[in-house]
């Protein structure tokens, strides 16, 4: 799966460069993930590209439930396949199925 994100700034020019992106999780708290552009799209970005740009993820799903408001909540892990963690050191994320798509297959 993929978690959609948006990259708000290009952070270093090291090939192939840097950018952070962030999502909001399913209760409301931003996160922000910094890392290669390849991670999070394929599109040519760096420091005079405009921002936000849309963006994914690649995730894999741990689990699936209900919360309180009985609104689905998928928990996440950015682990696998490209080691993701946020600037907090997070790796296992809860968001809304919205946020998520099937894997697109371009990305390697």
């Amino acid at each position: 799966m993929e978690l959609a994100v948006q990259i708000v700034r290009f952070v270093d020019d090291t090939q192939p460069g840097i950018v952070a992106a962030e999502f909001v999780d399913a209760v409301g708290r931003r996160h922000t993930l910094i890392d290669k552009v390849p991670i999070f799209s394929e599109a040519r970005l760096d420091a005079a590209s405009a921002y936000p740009q849309p963006g994914a993820a690649r995730c894999e799903v741990l689990l699936r439930k209900q919360d309180a408001q009985k609104r689905e909540i998928v928990r996440i892990s950015t682990l696998r396949p490209d080691s993701i963690e946020s600037t907090e050191g997070l790796s296992e994320f809860e968001v809304l199925p919205p946020q998520l798509s099937p894997r697109r297959s371009l990305k390697s």
